[in-house]
């Protein structure tokens, strides 16, 4: 039960702004000033921290001490407070419950989802406005050192001068005044920024490099505590790496929200869940919180189980002896115990959402031809000369930096954008499907979300439509909204629903991943492994791209190059890791009949795994693992083929089939030397990553 009282505040928080602002959300870009007595190495301290959004409680009984070198993910569902918990620890929300303490002289910067507007600089100036008092210090030493000059040396005004121009320096030193507009440019560029862009005005870039904007101003201030919600919405994959090694070696405290697993894995160190009104903290990034989290529930779980056991002994011994008077002491004893059970509560487990997409009809195995396509806009060169095929099932990632031109590519494919010269062949019965960053544009937004989505699918029932809407993040009563009155990144949600509800079997999707919660990722990710069609797709999700693409195409530098295999190999190829050759099985005559009625296929040895020096992150380490357990598997399958073969040569029957068998015999054992060199690689880079 919540305790019932208002919340204190501890603290005030005087707030410095340093840029326009468009709304009250954007109010949260700043840097303030908290203060409290903890000690010097607890920042903040939440103490029964609750809070409430109207009738519902979105959290309570919170007990949290932020340290000075905190990395914490926030995770939960949407709406269950991730946002709020932030805006209260950058002081812009205020507790219901409970208390909020800081030390004294915490600087706590906060980054919003949206909502910021920048005006009135350049790119360049607006991030060394971050350095004014800086700069500040620099002018009084001009100011100190003109002055020194005109004043007689042996003066006691000149002394006093002198003194604080001797303090000025050392203090602007001590800063690293020298390397403000180095330290802009090494900022600007990591997020993405060319050169050309230091000079243009702020006011000319779009929401989301405006954002850029602000996240590096953040970043630049290196306050105590950095606040961050979402920070990846806006970044490419080159400039979300460069803000994970970023954050590796900040050297002060980050709380973050991230709808990326691979982003979390690599930078935080505490997962905080917001679920079922609690916050729960768990050691390490993503992928150990998703192993503790079950490990925590099993345990729950058991725990419950015994408790209730022992409850129900006691209750079934106080109700059989209550009426002995031989047993009263007995009886009195087992209800006190009782009494003082503190009983365990288990959470409702949380509801798995599956929905399978209408599959589409089948079409040719050749989709989409490019023969010696380029494209340009006016003197503008995209690309040229590019030549590839997309075959039916291939799951496609088109990758590049941001401006290279892989959003151009997807809409030569779809149709939306004309060839500047080359062909394009579209290949039997393929019916594109395009999505587009701004998909929702084509919506009617008279419509209500629940009969437009019926009108698509006539046949799916109401439960079948609330499941696949719930499954994108519309629930209850948001159902019946509107399209017109859904924020942009609603409709683009919405629109993406819309279409895997009657897909062409030739999907092209740019940055379908924008916008969504784990949750909606997993049920997107699913539905497109589940689709018999063929995918293309951008996206700036690790996971996302690691799950999903079983082939790669790059656009870079005017070229656009195909890959084979997965996100994790183009990687890697990229790394230096070059093309690893795998030796032709020998060729061998048909196996004779008796041996080919008990013998499986064999499988032809997989790739040699890369085993890159260095640590390797979560998701390829997964992958070598079960790579692993995939070749034992083979070794034993082989062994049993050999020995069979070996025991088949000592029975001579014919020459013939014994120069048949041993080629087969010998076939195997190249196979078998093949994946015991492959499972020394794996274990070798496994064994690294202990």
């Amino acid at each position: 039960m919540i305790s019932h009282r208002k919340a204190t505040e501890t603290h005030q928080m005087p707030v410095l702004i340093r840029v326009h602002l468009c709304s009250s959300v954007a109010k949260g870009f700043l840097t303030a000033i908290i203060g409290l007595r903890t000690p010097s190495n607890h920042m903040i301290q939440l103490s029964e921290a609750g809070k409430r959004f109207g009738p519902r409680i979105l959290f309570e009984d919170l007990n949290w001490l932020i340290t000075s070198k905190e990395r914490v993910g926030i995770v939960g569902g949407n709406g269950t407070g991730k946002s709020t918990l932030l805006k209260v620890l950058a002081g812009i929300e205020h507790l219901d419950y409970g208390s909020v303490n800081s030390t004294k002289g915490i600087r706590a910067g906060y980054l919003p989802q949206d909502g910021i507007n920048l005006t009135g600089r350049s790119v360049f100036n607006e991030c060394m406005s971050v350095f004014d008092s800086l700069r500040a210090l620099e002018q009084e030493q001009k100011d100190l050192a003109h002055r020194m000059a005109e004043l007689d040396h042996e003066s006691y005004e000149y002394r006093q001068i002198a003194e604080r121009y001797h303090q000025a320096q050392d203090e602007f030193t001590s800063r690293d005044g020298y390397n403000i507009e180095s330290r802009v440019g090494s900022v600007l560029t990591g997020l993405g920024f060319a050169r050309t862009d230091w000079e243009r005005r702020v006011e000319e870039f779009s929401g989301g490099w405006q954002m850029r904007i602000a996240l590096a101003k953040l970043l630049l201030e290196e306050p105590n505590l950095l606040l961050l919600d979402e920070p990846t919405n806006h970044l490419d994959i080159e400039a979300r790496d460069w803000l994970e090694h970023y954050l590796a070696n900040y050297p002060n405290a980050f709380v973050l929200i991230s709808h990326d697993r691979y982003f979390l894995d690599v930078t935080v160190s505490k997962i905080a869940e917001i679920w079922n009104k609690r916050v729960y903290f768990y050691t390490g990034g993503y992928s150990k919180f998703e192993t503790q989290k079950a490990e925590r529930r099993l345990q729950l779980e058991a725990a419950y189980k015994n408790q209730r056991e022992r409850i129900d002994a006691l209750e079934a011994f106080i109700n059989r002896f209550r009426a002995q008077a031989t047993k009263a002491k007995q009886v009195q004893s087992r209800i006190k115990e009782l009494e003082k059970i503190e009983r365990i509560e288990v959470p409702p487990d949380e509801k798995t959402i599956h929905f399978r997409f209408p599959q589409p009809k089948p079409s040719g195995r050749i989709v989409a031809e490019f023969r010696n396509v380029s494209k340009s806009y006016g003197e503008k060169h995209v690309f040229s000369n590019a030549t590839f095929n997309i075959e039916r099932g291939d799951r496609i990632a088109l990758v590049g930096v941001n401006g290279a031109g892989k959003s151009t590519l997807i809409k030569l494919l779809s149709g939306e954008e004309p060839l500047t010269s080359g062909d394009y062949v579209l290949g039997h019965n393929v019916e594109p499907d395009y999505f587009a960053q701004d998909q929702y544009k084509a919506l009617n937004p008279e419509s209500s979300i629940f009969d437009d989505l019926g009108s698509v699918a006539p046949r799916a029932s109401n439960t079948e439509l609330r499941t696949i809407l719930g499954s994108f993040l519309f629930s209850e009563d948001d159902v019946f909204k509107r399209i017109g009155v859904l924020s942009g990144g609603e409709r683009n949600r919405y629109a993406l629903a819309r279409m895997l509800m009657m897909p062409g079997n030739f999907l092209l999707l740019d940055e379908p991943t924008n916008h969504l919660d784990m949750r909606a990722k997993d049920v997107l990710l699913t539905a497109l492994r589940e689709f018999t069609g063929t995918v293309v797709f951008v996206s700036h999700d690790r996971y996302f791209l690691d799950q999903l693409a079983t082939r790669v195409i790059e656009v870079g530098d005017g070229i656009v190059t195909p890959y084979p295999d997965n996100y994790e190999d183009y990687l890697w190829r990229k790394s230096g890791g070059g093309t690893v050759a795998v030796a032709a099985p020998t060729p061998a005559k048909q196996q004779p009949k008796q041996h080919q009625e008990h013998q499986p296929k064999p499988q032809q040895p997989q790739k040699a795994a890369a085993a890159p020096t260095g640590r390797l992150n979560p998701i390829k380490l997964r992958q070598m693992k079960e790579r692993q357990r995939s070749i034992e598997d083979e070794v034993t399958r082989l062994e049993v083929e050999i020995a069979d073969f070996e025991q088949a040569l000592s029975h001579f029957q014919s020459a013939d089939q014994s120069i048949e068998i041993a080629s087969l015999l010998e076939s195997r054992r190249t196979d078998m030397t093949q994946l015991l060199t492959e499972w020394e690689e794996v274990s070798a880079a496994i064994d690294a990553n202990r």
